[in-house]
């Protein structure tokens, strides 16, 4: 039998539906890091075993800063887990990043701080490894990704610098010309520290963002707020097209 596929679910991506044969943790699985962020669904989509995790928890309710990304990690390995996608809504910083565009990100730029970012603090636990993180984001992982999103006609964004800022309140327009000039393209609150993690954990993991709001000082006539209401619902159906057109190929 193939290992699992980890899903971790963002904004609006509570659960997955039409997972089969679906068993569900009673409660949020404990782990050497503390809980998940919520149950573990184990189950069958689009024919393949995976593992869903949401990442705010139940109700949308763990901001962006508390999330316990090493428990939700771990939680995925220790399901046997070798392969993650991690799915989140993200504001368009460079003009290409429309709302409702797919990006598969290639690099980051995180902004966060004072996040639990690593499995190697307690020397109790092991010897340190500086893992190498020059490409974030798990190549083949990736294209897999890519094929399936030109596959269903949705024009993905083949590459994107993603910058992380730490939340829960949305960006200054100053902060977003900062993050421009560095680079970034799309912007998010929860893509660091789980990238750096999945890496310390040999997992191979891949970014499926949508972009739901043009970011701060970018917007287009609608406020924020009312873009991202605008396109969260039919952009995270879309993702799940997505998955579901993506799992079989992996």
């Amino acid at each position: 039998m193939s290992a699992p596929i980890g899903i971790i679910g963002g904004t609006a991506l509570a659960n997955l539906a039409g997972v089969q044969g679906a068993a569900t943790d009673a409660n949020a699985p404990d782990t050497p890091f503390g809980r998940a962020s919520g149950p573990r669904v184990a189950g069958r989509f689009a024919g393949r075993e995976v593992c869903f995790v949401m990442r705010h928890g139940p109700g949308h309710r763990i901001a962006p800063h508390a999330i316990n990304y090493r428990a939700n990690i771990r939680a995925l390995a220790d399901a046997g887990c070798r392969q993650v996608i991690a799915v989140a809504a993200v504001g368009g910083i460079a003009p290409a990043m429309r709302p409702g565009r797919i990006v598969v990100p290639h690099q980051i730029v995180d902004y966060s701080w004072g996040r639990a970012h690593t499995f190697y603090d307690d020397p109790a636990r092991g010897e340190l490894d500086h893992v190498d993180f020059t490409d974030p984001y798990t190549p083949a992982l990736r294209r897999a990704l890519i094929r399936a999103a030109e596959q269903l006609g949705f024009d993905p964004a083949r590459q994107a610098v993603h910058g992380v800022t730490q939340g829960p309140r949305l960006e200054t327009a100053a902060e977003i010309d900062r993050m421009e000039r560095d680079g970034c393209d799309i912007v998010g609150m929860t893509g660091m520290p789980e990238a750096g993690l999945a890496r310390e954990a040999g997992l191979d993991y891949a970014c499926a963002a949508v972009v739901v709001n043009k970011a701060a000082g970018r917007t287009g006539g609608l406020a924020i707020h009312a873009e991202i209401e605008a396109t969260l619902a039919q952009g995270m159906h879309d993702v799940e097209r997505l998955l579901e057109t993506v799992l079989p190929a992996l």
